[in-house]
């Protein structure tokens, strides 16, 4: 089977598949990595930013993305061929031949086993989480990514996975307030990344996941406009400090507008038709809502908003660090 699926004898698609420079590495998806950013949030948000603290963020970070590039190796091994005959994902360092397959599943074996291996040995939170993480990237590519609601959801707990991980690889714990507005955001991301797909398929039609034959427009807005109260009202309790058991102090309400205008201005660019069509009509924004990574790193009024928010967050740890705030 094996012997199959790496043959060499696809000559439509060799005719297509353009050569990926450092196949191996490309075939580790480093671009979706800045998902697993977001275990540095504990440290941050629990103003916690010392040596022992980003180490052990910096330590989960890593395996995180050990863990999450084995699963998009196993993903592509099983796909390889329909990526083969696919326009775009023929290009794939597996599907285009530049990896072979064998080496593939050796790649991703010692990727995950390392990765839960070191993550025991560092704490058994960090272990839980690495675990159940791998547990729900099996569920969903069997069973979840293909049922309604449930696969929105588990979107949503590989993020909170991450930031649980990054906790408990720094020693911190996490507030209440902390853990759902990490849920009601990824809960964002996933019902925005649903909606973007489903729109694009009514525009280009096409062939696209089964689960969006259940999800209408409707749905899908209305479910935006809940986890998007949820995640402001979230944000805000905590950051009204103490006094809710939310953050250290109340002036991180300061951060508040930063999080609302990266809300407002990734819907935006989901919504706004003048962003779907480049001068060939490809709808490339559209395209670029399905995955967040994406926003993060190419749409530059988001990215200066997460960099102005971190700088805001700095500047007040500095300061009540310094006894200047309370």
């Amino acid at each position: 089977m094996l012997e199959q699926l790496s043959s060499p004898k696809q000559p439509e698609v060799k005719a297509r598949a353009k050569p990926t420079k450092f196949p191996y590495l490309a075939a580790l998806r480093p671009h979706q990595w800045t998902k697993n950013l977001i275990v540095f949030a504990a440290p941050l948000f629990a103003f916690s930013l010392d040596g022992r603290s980003l180490g052990g963020s910096l330590l989960a970070f890593v395996l995180f993305c050990a863990a999450s590039s084995s699963f998009y190796l196993f993903n592509d091994i099983a796909d390889v061929k329909s990526d083969r005959q696919h326009p775009v994902k023929c290009h794939r360092p597996i599907a285009s031949g530049q990896v072979r397959v064998p080496i593939a599943i050796a790649m991703a074996l010692v990727l995950l086993v390392s990765s839960l291996i070191i993550g025991w040995g560092r704490s058994p939170g960090l272990g839980t989480a690495l675990t159940g993480y791998a547990l729900l990237q099996v569920a969903y590519n069997l069973k979840l990514k293909r049922t309604p609601i449930l696969d929105i959801l588990a979107i949503a707990t590989g993020f909170v996975l991450r930031a649980y991980a990054g906790a408990a690889a720094s020693g911190i714990v996490l507030s209440v307030w902390f853990i759902f507005c990490t849920a009601m955001l990824a809960l964002f991301l996933g019902v925005e990344k649903r909606k973007a797909e489903l729109r694009l398929l009514q525009i280009n039609g096409g062939k696209t996941r089964a689960v969006l034959k259940r999800y209408s427009l409707t749905l899908l807005t209305r479910m935006e406009s809940m986890v998007t109260t949820g995640a402001l009202m979230s944000y805000a309790l905590w950051s009204s400090g103490p006094v809710v058991n939310g953050a250290s102090t109340s002036w991180m309400m300061l951060t508040f507008p930063f999080v609302l205008y990266g809300i407002f201005r990734y819907q935006m660019l989901s919504e706004s038709p003048q962003q779907l069509n480049d001068h060939n009509g490809d709808f490339k924004q559209e395209e670029k809502t399905e995955r967040p990574d994406e926003i993060l790193l190419t749409d530059l009024p988001i990215l200066l908003t997460v960099i102005s928010w971190v700088i805001t967050i700095l500047v007040i740890l500095g300061l009540k660090h310094q006894g200047v705030i309370e």
